[in-house]
């Protein structure tokens, strides 16, 4: 039954990934947004990361700080038990002593290596938004390529539709035919308006001759 169920779970997720490679090809601008989100909400995690760390540096120096005084203190504090010959006392405070100076020691290399660790982590971080403004970058270079695109498309589809469509004229040439027949019309209409006027009066002019 688990195989069955592996299988299909496989299954769904090949079919997912090749429905997000198809989306990816139609709509490249659409999946590197979606990754710039994702890197962003990454990028500002890693900020938050580094800014607590950040806070454990400074935790870490101000123990070191507070175990550096108390071992001070406590050897200074078991010298006078002995010089006093409190031998009890003197044990307990040069073992108070041993334990400070052994925790600022681990609190210092702490402390180090936390600087250490924080300079790495800068440089990172600068390399993620360095990353991050270079897929900016890219974006805005689809996007130009996808606008030019489009342009050309639309500018072709008025253009010559005959490439983008099939058609034998384009809109610009159908109009200047339409013109050109409209004004032929016009002209020819005009012609003969002109040609009957005249006619109309040659006739009148026989007419009255005839008559006279």
């Amino acid at each position: 039954m688990s195989n069955i169920f592996t299988r299909l779970k496989d299954s769904i997720a090949a079919d997912l990934n090749d429905m997000l490679d198809q989306k990816e090809q139609k709509n490249p601008i659409a999946m590197l947004n979606q990754h710039l989100r994702r890197c962003e909400a990454e990028v500002k995690r890693v900020r938050q990361l580094i800014d607590r760390q950040y806070l454990l540096k400074d935790q870490f120096i101000k123990e070191y700080h507070e175990a550096a005084e108390m071992a001070e203190k406590r050897k200074h504090q078991a010298d006078i038990a002995e010089r006093a010959a409190e031998t009890e006392l003197y044990t307990f405070a040069l073992k108070e002593h041993e334990d400070y100076t052994q925790k600022s020691k681990q609190l210092k290399d702490a402390y180090e290596t936390t600087v250490k660790q924080l300079d790495h982590l800068e440089q990172n971080y600068a390399e993620m938004k360095r990353k991050l403004k270079d897929m900016y970058l890219k974006r805005m270079e689809l996007m130009s390529r996808e606008n030019i695109a489009n342009a050309n498309h639309r500018m072709n589809a008025i253009i010559q539709p005959e490439r983008a469509f099939g058609q034998s004229f384009s809109k610009f040439e159908e109009s200047e035919m339409y013109l050109e027949q409209l004004e032929q019309k016009v002209n020819t209409n005009y012609h003969q308006n002109t040609i009957d006027a005249r006619i109309r009066e040659l006739e009148r002019e026989l007419e009255k001759n005839k008559t006279n």
